[in-house]
């Protein structure tokens, strides 16, 4: 519980505290309004409590102030005039409720729990309002209705709230950036700047350059100060993607930065502070990477205080029309295109095909669609009989079961709810084998 009192006189500022703190209270006084004005903000969880008459700014203007930033913060107001229209006044203009002077601890004690009762329940309804907002936001921005899409959203509005370091990994085309966005735009960082870098295309004769920025006459060429991505994301987010491509000599001063959240422009010896949260993507497992070399473990722990995984699009096959039909509309209408409807067999070789590029070859696929320049060869058959089809889908689905369970026969079985011998025929139809999904260095039995 938490309140605000002022007033103009030191000695009743002193008896409320000690009431209030001796009710269990959390207090901070006040002299002034503008004092006041200067503490608050829309999220304050507590109760104002003021005094009506001051000499700069009054209660009532207070009051004025407080109603503009925030109409449901309850305010109290007191007043030792017994002045019956100012206290009807105030309660038009806002107020929770009114006391006069001389008023007893167990009268505002009252006053203040039953309003502190109201702001609790405000502060909830806001937070699930915007819990609400940010799922649908979220939605809207990490499109499908796979089980694995639900738990990326969950996982990123979790982590998004924290100040962690994230390694994001994923394949190519399976939107690392626009998941390491949202992570940015859901954060409090939100208001500053999103830094993005491609390590792999920054070649290594400018690279320190580039993240770490320069000072006039720091190498040939150097013609003026260059703020580099690091200094320029400052407060907000620098996104590094794939971060496995950073030359060895730039993980060390990175981790430095990481560390002392310091940097120095090339040519400088001055230190510049740096608040930034690193996001990074890689495709590789970055362990291999250590032992074979080629990247610092000490910046591998940095970078990888937590992890998120985004599942490949042959894993999530029922987002697939939603994510072409949202793609196909899109880019009808940014060539002034009428949207052209996706036909039954066009949609069953989008379920067949693999995507190895995932949803950026998704994406090209249907802007081709909209153009009406004809849908990608998504299979290599020919055969568009329904009986061909419905084999290609059948393959698909046991790989992709195969490849859920890890080669593990029996739960095969129980996820296609299968008997073994109609699984192994289909398996030998298909030219499958258990051994080909079986987890690394494991031999099949």
């Amino acid at each position: 519980m938490q309140a605000l009192f002022i007033d103009d006189e030191a000695a009743i500022r002193q008896a409320v505290q000690q009431w209030l703190e001796l009710s269990g209270w959390q207090v901070r006084t006040c002299a002034s309004a503008s004092e006041a004005l200067g503490l608050l903000t829309r999220d304050y969880p507590g109760v104002v409590v003021s005094d009506v008459r001051m000499p700069d700014l009054d209660g009532l203007a207070l009051l004025d102030r407080l109603v503009a930033l925030d109409a449901e913060l309850p305010v109290v107001m007191v007043t030792g005039h017994g002045d019956v229209p100012m206290a009807v006044q105030a309660l038009r203009q806002g107020a929770y409720d009114f006391i006069e002077k001389p008023f007893t601890p167990e009268r505002l004690l009252d006053s203040l729990r039953r309003a502190q009762d109201k702001r609790k329940l405000v502060m909830e309804n806001r937070q699930l309002r915007e819990q609400y907002a940010r799922k649908d936001r979220i939605e809207s921005q990490l499109l499908g209705v796979s089980r694995a899409m639900e738990q990326l959203r969950r996982q990123v509005l979790e982590l998004a709230g924290t100040n962690v370091n994230l390694l994001i990994r994923g394949e190519t085309g399976c939107g690392k950036e626009r998941v390491a966005r949202c992570l940015h735009d859901f954060s409090p960082r939100a208001e500053r700047p999103f830094v993005a870098l491609n390590c792999a295309a920054i070649p290594d004769s400018i690279f320190e350059s580039e993240l770490f920025g320069h000072e006039s006459g720091a190498f040939t060429g150097a013609q003026g100060k260059r703020i580099g991505r690091i200094e320029h994301a400052n407060g907000g987010s620098l996104f590094l993607d794939e971060v496995e491509s950073l030359p060895l000599a730039q993980q060390a001063k990175l981790l430095r930065v990481i560390q002392e959240k310091t940097l120095e422009r090339l040519g400088s010896n001055r230190s510049i502070q740096v608040d930034l949260r690193v996001i990074s993507a890689v495709k590789p497992d970055l362990h291999d990477e250590v032992r074979a070399g080629r990247f610092r473990e000490d910046l591998l722990y940095r970078l990888n205080v937590a992890e998120i995984q985004i599942p490949p699009l042959r894993e999530r096959r029922e987002d697939i029309p939603l994510l072409f039909e949202h793609f196909a509309s899109q880019a009808a209408q940014r060539h002034g295109r009428e949207p052209r409807p996706l036909q039954p067999r066009e949609l069953a070789d989008l379920l067949a095909h693999d995507w190895p590029g995932n949803v950026r070859e998704l994406t090209n696929a249907a802007e081709r669609h909209a153009l009406g320049i004809g849908s990608r060869d998504t299979d290599a058959s020919d055969d568009q009989s329904l009986t061909a089809q419905m084999e290609r889908f059948e393959t698909q689905c046991l790989q992709r079961a195969l490849q859920h369970c890890r080669g593990n026969i029996a739960e095969v079985m129980t996820l296609l709810q299968l008997p073994r011998r109609t699984l192994n025929e289909k398996m030998l139809r298909h030219g499958l084998s258990r051994g080909d999904f079986l987890p690394a260095g494991q031999d099949e039995e």
